[in-house]
Order: C-alpha cells, then structure tokens, then sequence
C-alpha cells in the first residue's frame, strides 16, 4: 500500500494491547497490559493511570468513563477523577488467567477474552457483557484475539491466536451469537499469528500479524487485499480514529522479543499511526 508508518507515542509497553478512539474526547486510549497501565494523549500530552493488577481493553460509557476490563472484574472507570466501580466480576476466581483483547458490539455488548498469564492452552474464553449481565460464550481457548464486528452489527469475528484461525459467526438483534462459528481465515503453520482486529466501514478486517510487524486488511471474503508494516515485530491491535476516523493505530510489545531483535527494533513496543489507510468505524458505546 505504500503508507509509511510513524510514531505516535514513544513509551514503549511490554505488551502493548486495546487501542480505542472515544468518539467523544476525540482521543486514544490504550493499555500496556503486564505493565498495569491505561495511556493516552491528550492536549496537555501523555498521560498513564497504574492499577494494581493487569489491564487489558476498555469500551467507552459517556465522554468521561471507560468501562474497563482487567485480570478479575470489569468495572467503570472515571477519566477526569480516576475513581473505579466495579461492575462484575471476571474470573477473579482464577489468579492463573487475566483479560486480554476486547471490543464493544453494535448493540451496546461488550466481548472480552480471559486467557492464562503463560498462554497454557485452554484455559482462556470469551464473555459477553451485555446490561448487566456476563454471559460466557465461548470457553477452552488459549489466547482469543480479533474480537470485531461488521458495520451492519450481523457478524462477530474472533481467533485464537494458539490456532492461527480467525473465526466469524452471526449474530441476533440483540447481538447474541447464533450457531457455530466457522473458520473466515486460517493462519496456521506460517509463522506468525493472528492478534488483534478492527473492521472498517466498508467491511474490510484489519488483522495485527504478531511476528510479522504488520497489519494487513482481507475482504468480506477473505482474500488479502493490502498491509501496512511497522518497524515493530510483535504488532498487537489496530485502531481506526482521528477527526475523519482514517488514521490507522497500531498497537505494539516486546513481550517475547531477545535482546538481538530489541536492538534490532529499537521502536518496538511503542503505538504507531499511518494516515489515510482505510476510514473506520467509530467504536460502539457500551450499554450498562
């Protein structure tokens, strides 16, 4: 595509995840999930919030508070005061697991996957919170990635990155899945993995490729249409946002990178931008 990636926060996180646009602060929020911390840009510069345990993805509520989902519970959370409330608890049963990718559906859900803090296989799932209520919709899996949904609020999209596969399945009025999901692209067995995913408004996925420092974009039915490469290995999550909502976000870590790749890379880990890429959707507000 020729579109030349820059960056656009230099603090690098270790495992840098959950890019989000507020529609309403007409800012990025994002999370370096072992580092414990939510960051930003805003007018004043960058800003960070520290938890005392991992965080991961986050919806937006209202212009000041995200709902936020972290290692045990997922709970509002104020941007102007950083006071919490909980609202549910997630697995905080189970100090072996903590949230990963996340994303607000169309119907005003919120999806978020658990998986092990070592990736041990199965010991992860999807959830749905929806008004309330947190169902979980998919159990058994290792590290669930590419949570996203189509403009027309019909499909859900989804991996395990453990799997290479990228799977969709439809969705009911009320954003709850129907049938079985079924396998939309398969990875396996070349090297690097599906991660995060955001699909912009003319149904194009955006997929981050971990291993491959890019993120490449496949149509409706699958086939691979163009990518954008970042000068980071382990690129994680995209994010669409900006005035027009055409910048291109990318999340990236040095989770799982030695010390020859670091100095190889020595912007891994920090969030990059490219402009004009593709025009997204806006995020979806969540619905308490």
């Amino acid at each position: 595509m020729g579109r030349i990636a820059m960056i656009f926060d230099t603090r690098p996180c270790q495992l840098g995840e959950g890019p989000l646009w507020h529609p309403l602060r007409g800012q990025l929020y994002w999370f370096d999930i072992t580092g414990n911390r939510l960051l930003t840009q805003s007018a004043e510069g960058p800003e960070e919030w520290r938890f005392a345990e991992h965080v991961s993805a986050a919806g937006w509520i209202d212009r000041d508070h995200l709902l936020i989902a972290s290692e045990s519970m997922l709970f509002r959370f104020n941007l102007i005061t950083g006071m919490r409330h909980d609202l549910c608890r997630l697995e905080s049963d189970n100090s072996a697991t903590r949230s990963n990718d996340g994303r607000a559906d169309p119907q005003g859900g919120f999806w978020i996957g658990t998986m092990g803090k070592n990736a041990e296989p199965g010991a992860g799932a999807i959830y749905r919170y929806f008004k309330g209520e947190l169902r979980r919709l998919y159990p058994a899996l290792s590290i669930p990635n590419a949570i996203c949904f189509t403009p027309d609020g019909r499909t859900a999209q989804f991996a395990d990155s453990a799997t290479g596969q990228v799977m969709r399945v439809a969705l009911d009025a009320d954003g709850w899945p129907v049938g079985e999901p079924s396998v939309f692209l398969d990875f396996a067995g070349r090297g690097f993995d599906p991660d995060g995913a955001v699909i912009d408004s003319e149904d194009v996925l955006w997929l981050a490729l971990w291993g491959a420092g890019s993120v490449a974009a496949y149509g409706p039915d699958g086939a691979a249409l163009h990518a954008v490469s970042f000068d980071a290995p382990h690129t994680t999550c995209p994010a669409f946002g900006g005035p027009d909502m055409t910048t291109l976000y990318c999340t990236t870590a040095l989770q799982g990178m030695d010390d020859a790749a670091k100095s190889a890379h020595p912007d891994a880990g920090k969030t990059f931008t490219a402009t004009g890429v593709a025009r997204g959707q806006a995020e979806h507000r969540v619905i308490l």
